[in-house]
């Protein structure tokens, strides 16, 4: 189905209070309890009598995910993320407060681009600054305290289908084998997900990967904060690969507990900071002065390294032969370079995908084609921001889309204006932030004004 892509991604954002809760199934069944399938569970409970959540790890921990392998590094929460958990579940801010988080409004975030600091734009979204478990684990508390969601800590091996509808998840507790029925499957297994080896095993159509490699190294580190309220909670400086082949950026976080979250990152054979004597010499030599006050603090514990190989992305809107009762969200669908800070936002916008197409009544006997329509908006506004930032990587080498050549050029003179002018920052933040529609910065008015801003600061 075609949609106006501009127009979807203006509805998605607008930020409402959630519906009045009516059911429109008896029960659906999330495979996987990350931050997706948490929001996925949220939605899910206004519209079905029942929902649960199988996953293998007990879900009613505090102390995070264990099968999370990036749990240890430094997360963000774009402000287009943070509305839209702000309107899921009222009182976000001030729970995320209460356990520690830390308030970011503009003037408490700096943002350098090759050691230049942009420009504070006044009236730009809040946002919070903590770590990826803090976030994850009230998230999953809000869930969890829902009457009407269960969890069963279990695996899930296959699903069932009654025709051509998925009528189940068959499941492993502990050796004892069993099936959990449902009107709607929601896959939130992450990047590693088996749906697709689900549905060609039994007949279905897989859906096509796309990959790209990115190789990106991670290095994050904990310092103690002296500051209880620091000027600035968020600091991010990146690098333009012309300027440094081997420290894309850098950043630190004020995060719960008196701490501040650091992280490193480089790309390719590049892994700076693997060691604390590296990390805080790279800290101190090769960033901004802000950055060495952070490595004067202790620093608390080892140095957490990931390495995330490739971007993915799953086209189950393409396919054409699909089972009904079955969507799948999250890194599922598609998972990104998280240098760029989009994986919990883009999980928000599945679920706000999810609950406009829920929220009419669908026939759930169909495919979930409208859901998967809608979901493509979102993931083409992530993939292709991400995606054509890292096709100027030296070791990327596509597939370039027609046109990179001038679309390169036009992004690096946008990317350039925002360090000194208010009006092209603001549009571009908030297309970073997901709150906007790339398409708004391919207006002329918007590449004029960057090229008039770039002529003044010359």
């Amino acid at each position: 189905m075609s949609l106006h892509p501009a127009r979807v991604f203006a509805a998605l954002n607008a930020v409402r209070p959630p519906d009045e809760a009516f059911p429109v199934m008896e029960k659906a069944v999330v495979i996987g309890g990350s931050v997706a399938g948490m929001l996925a569970a949220r939605v899910l409970s206004d519209h079905a009598e029942s929902v649960v959540v199988i996953d293998r790890d007990d879900l009613h921990g505090t102390d995070g995910r264990p099968g999370v392998p990036q749990g240890t590094q430094l997360h963000a929460l774009l402000p287009g993320g943070f509305l839209q958990l702000e309107r899921l579940f009222p009182g976000f801010r001030e729970q995320a407060l209460a356990r520690g988080a830390v308030e970011a409004p503009p003037p408490a975030r700096r943002n350098y681009l090759d050691g230049r600091l942009k420009v504070v734009v006044p009236g730009d979204a809040d946002s919070l600054a903590g770590s990826r478990p803090l976030l994850e684990s009230l998230i999953r508390q809000q869930v969890l305290r829902l009457p009407n969601v269960k969890t069963i800590t279990g695996r899930a091996t296959g699903l069932v289908f009654d025709g051509a509808v998925t009528s189940g998840v068959r499941h492993d507790v502990g050796g004892a084998v069993g099936i959990e029925h449902a009107d709607l499957v929601v896959d939130a297994m992450g990047r590693s997900s088996r749906l697709s080896e689900w549905l060609e095993e039994t007949g279905w159509e897989r859906p096509a990967m796309r990959r790209m490699t990115v190789n990106l190294n991670y290095a994050t580190a904990l310092f103690r904060r002296r500051q209880a309220h620091p000027e600035h909670a968020v600091v991010l400086a990146l690098n333009s690969p012309s300027v440094s082949s081997d420290v894309a950026g850098a950043a630190f976080f004020a995060i719960e507990d008196g701490r501040w979250m650091a992280m490193m990152a480089g790309y390719g054979d590049s892994r700076p900071g693997r060691t604390a004597e590296d990390f805080v010499r790279r800290l101190r030599g090769q960033f901004p002065p802000d950055f060495a006050e952070v490595a004067g603090s202790e620093m608390l514990g080892d140095v957490q390294t990931y390495r995330h190989a490739d971007s993915r992305r799953r086209d189950f809107h393409a396919l054409t032969r699909l089972p009904a009762g079955l969507v799948s969200v999250g890194d599922a669908v598609a998972s990104f370079n998280p240098v760029y800070g989009q994986g919990i936002t883009a999980a928000a916008l599945h679920a706000a995908c999810l609950s406009s197409y829920l929220r009419p009544g669908p026939d759930l006997g169909v495919p979930a084609r409208e859901f998967f329509a809608l979901q493509k908006v979102v993931v083409d506004v992530a993939w292709s921001m991400s995606t054509s930032a890292d096709l100027a990587l030296p070791h990327v080498d596509g597939p370039y889309p027609r046109g990179y050549r001038l679309s390169s050029w036009v992004s690096r003179q946008i990317v350039t204006a925002t360090i000194t002018d208010v009006a092209i920052a603001r549009r571009f933040n908030e297309v970073v932030s997901m709150q906007e529609h790339p398409r708004v910065l391919a207006s002329p008015g918007v590449i004029l004004g960057a090229l008039r801003a770039n002529w003044r600061a010359r």
